[in-house]
């Protein structure tokens, strides 16, 4: 429906931005604009998300990263992303307890994308997921847990190599399967005492 007193640019904006919230979950940034509305530079995005935000039509946080908000939409919620997750080899990370104590970026995402959970984002590095089509830059959606059923997939802290990876987790015996959802990779074998289980993933946001 056309916004009265929106020009016909501004309104093509806001449909984009609506639409991008309805397939993926989060906001765009202002080069997804840029390229979805075919604009000739992101300073005449920035001009046009200016005025939608000075009429109240929009809503954004210079200190956040994809934070416009539709301000007839439903609430979003703010995810802080706490760094990279190793989908291959397990690599070294800061700190056993959360990877980051600060967030290195904060993502505006649905509601409805978070089921009403505490969750918190990490970047994936690697290809050891691939068959569950998480690929290498995608962002992954945990939710913070210390157990896991079998096959949930996790991000496993390693004690003795102080390194964290992302895995499908499996119960054998006296040993802890960590599986790679890539044929061309084997699983990894770990004692329990040796490992922390630190996270679920509950959602997946596919890169660009």
């Amino acid at each position: 429906m056309r916004k009265p007193g929106v020009s016909e640019k501004r309104q093509r904006i806001l449909k984009f931005i609506r639409d991008f919230f309805e397939d993926r979950g989060y906001a765009p940034t202002v080069r997804d604009i840029l390229k979805g509305c075919n604009i000739s530079s992101t300073a005449v995005v920035q001009h046009h998300l200016n005025i939608l935000e000075r009429e109240g039509h929009i809503h954004r946080d210079p200190e956040v990263f994809r934070s416009i908000q539709l301000l007839d939409r439903k609430n979003t919620v703010r995810v802080p992303l706490l760094g990279y997750i190793a989908a291959g080899e397990p690599i070294p990370v800061p700190d056993s307890e959360t990877w980051k104590s600060e967030a290195v970026e904060t993502l505006e995402l649905t509601e409805e994308l978070i089921q009403g959970k505490e969750v918190y984002a990490l970047r994936v590095k690697g290809l050891s997921m691939i068959d569950a089509l998480i690929d290498d830059g995608d962002v992954v959606l945990m939710e913070p847990a210390n157990t896991a059923d079998d096959g949930d997939m996790v991000a496993v802290w390693l004690k003795d190599k102080q390194e964290v990876t992302l895995k499908r987790l499996f119960r054998e015996q006296q040993m802890i399967r960590l599986q790679p959802s890539n044929s061309q990779m084997g699983p990894l074998y770990v004692n329990p005492k040796n490992m922390e289980v630190q996270g679920r993933v509950i959602g997946v946001i596919r890169k660009l």
